[in-house]
């Protein structure tokens, strides 16, 4: 159920913004979503629909999802890896999709091997830009 409160933060989030910058009227917000980030994205885009309706503003906003694959840096060599194309078991890639900081215990850099890296991208949610007529 987390998605209703997400779905409502980002609408006052996108609100908010609209009223700062004096936009009047809403047009579209692109909302991201890290991969590794545990939404579903046909309960998020519902509450979106259903909450939008108690702030005005919101109503002609059009939310577009944006997906945002998980990225990882490795601390020794610096390589920026991408998870997508890592090799690892279906039962590893769940692991990794609910509980991200398993990536440690099934992934190493490709470069160097070391299992030190850190998440850089691919979590949480995000309004990457508006857009609105003043």
């Amino acid at each position: 159920m987390h998605e209703w409160a997400l779905a409502e933060s980002v609408i006052k989030s996108t609100v908010e913004y609209a009223g700062a910058e004096k936009i009047t009227k809403l047009k579209e917000a692109g909302v991201v979503f890290g991969e590794l980030q545990a939404i579903d994205k046909e309960i998020f885009v519902f509450a979106l629909e259903e909450l939008r309706r108690q702030f005005p503003a919101a109503l002609t906003c059009k939310f577009k999802i944006i997906k945002e694959p998980a990225a990882f840096r490795c601390k020794a060599c610096s390589h920026k890896f991408a998870l997508k194309g890592l090799k690892k078991t279906k039962d590893e890639a769940e692991f990794i999709h609910f509980v991200p900081e398993m990536a440690h215990t099934f992934l190493k850099c490709p470069k160097c091997k070391s299992p030190d890296f850190e998440l850089v991208a691919g979590r949480g949610v995000s309004i990457s830009y508006i857009k609105g007529a003043k």
